[in-house]
């Protein structure tokens, strides 16, 4: 039988990156363009803001004219009425101020804008108890950016925040690369559709498809399931090849297991050239993980088992979906430092993948290592994440911090 040849997680990753580009670009109305990636760069086509803003409720005033008040001699100003929001300013005179509220013009001359809290009113008198220096409580025209300046840059994806700015500047449609299609293929004789409502002796749900599903559309990805494959090479060729044409990324699970049935390394192959780039990863769980190039396009072959097919896809089908969408590898992903609450013993040569609950107590978070079997979907559920014992340790010690990688 021909031994497996493994290779390291991070060796998968550039040849991802390597292997395929972004997809080609089109261009999203703004309300249709979150969760994607800029193709291009957006500049401001003016100044934002558009005017002198105040930053808080208060009075607009001269500053000087504020310079010395305090709690016992308050600086006073006549009152001369209210800043609307939406309304050309009227111009400050000399010892006068304005009421006006966050996000308000700043009436012409007037270069400082006192807190409401800092103030009290006596009639027609405005009395300030704390000076301001000018531009205190302001935010100039022009400040947050400047005509001409990039805004966003190529490859930025665009979230919320990224919205409101590109509303800001008018933009009402933005260049984007194009939404990743991806293909999703289960297979083994063994498996029914998860709706199955009675299961026949020997036969399981598929639970891996609509978990991965969910996975590919939560990493941008429009997901098109191609049902179950018989374990018959003519019919897996056939189906995969029949998918992979409508898709740019193709994902088979199961059957990537050294064995008489092992049909994925033979499919991929056969799909396109290259072909096969990694026949195996040295991570535990996920070591029969497959990967190709296939005319341009990936194809990646997971592990049959729930939590070795979750997992992986989480590590390379993610990066995979992030490269073809026109993201950037993710240096941050979201974790937490937490104290290990037994020793874990791990093979040498393969990084190993620990499913972990936190529990919180005296300020201290801990990792408590939830066990199971490959196939047990109920570990999945249990955990709040994962830890990494590297493939040069041993394993790690009771008491030691540790940086647990979260579901997202």
């Amino acid at each position: 039988m021909k031994l497996m040849q493994v290779t390291d997680p991070e060796t998968v990753l550039k040849l991802i990156a390597e292997h395929f580009q972004p997809l080609s670009t089109e261009t999203a109305a703004l309300e249709e363009a979150g969760g994607r990636v800029l193709a291009e760069p957006v500049y401001a086509d003016a100044g934002i803001p558009g005017f002198d803003r105040s930053t808080v409720d208060g009075y607009a005033v001269f500053a000087r004219e504020s310079f010395g008040a305090g709690e016992s001699l308050p600086a006073v100003f006549e009152y001369a009425g209210e800043i609307l929001m939406g309304r050309p300013p009227p111009r400050l005179k000399k010892g006068c101020c304005f009421l006006i509220h966050t996000g308000g013009a700043l009436p012409e001359g007037a270069d400082a804008v006192i807190m409401l809290e800092y103030t009290a009113t006596l009639g027609s008198q405005v009395q300030a108890f704390r000076q301001v220096a000018p531009g205190e409580n302001v935010i100039h025209k022009g400040e947050d950016l400047r005509r001409g300046e990039e805004a966003l840059p190529a490859g930025r994806p665009l979230h919320a925040r990224e919205l409101g700015l590109l509303a800001s500047l008018g933009a009402a449609e933005v260049a984007v690369y194009r939404r990743p299609v991806m293909g999703l293929l289960s297979s083994g004789d063994e498996l029914l559709p998860y709706q199955t409502a009675v299961l026949p002796p020997g036969r399981i749900r598929d639970s891996n498809a609509p978990a991965l599903a969910y996975l590919g559309q939560k990493y941008g990805a429009e997901v098109r399931q191609g049902g179950i494959l018989a374990d018959s090479f003519p019919v897996f060729l056939e189906k995969s090849r029949e998918l992979l044409k409508q898709s740019d990324f193709l994902v088979l699970s199961g059957g990537s297991s050294v064995g008489s049935r092992d049909f994925t390394a033979r499919t991929m192959q056969e799909l396109g050239r290259p072909g096969l780039l990694v026949e195996g990863v040295s991570i535990k769980p996920g070591k029969p993980t497959l990967l190709a190039n296939c005319g341009g396009k990936p194809v990646l072959g997971l592990p049959g088992h729930p939590i070795s097919a979750q997992l992986v896809f989480s590590l390379f089908g993610a990066a995979i979906l992030r490269r073809l969408s026109g993201k950037k590898a993710r240096p941050f992903p979201p974790s937490v430092r937490a104290v290990l609450s037994r020793n874990l013993a791990s093979p040498a040569g393969q990084a190993e993948y620990v499913r972990v609950k936190l529990e919180q107590a005296a300020g201290e978070v801990t990792a408590l290592p939830v066990f199971g079997r490959s196939g047990m979907l109920s570990t999945l559920t249990a955990a709040d994440g994962f830890l990494i014992i590297p493939a040069g340790k041993e394993g790690l010690v009771e008491g030691k911090e540790v940086e647990v990688y979260l579901w997202e």
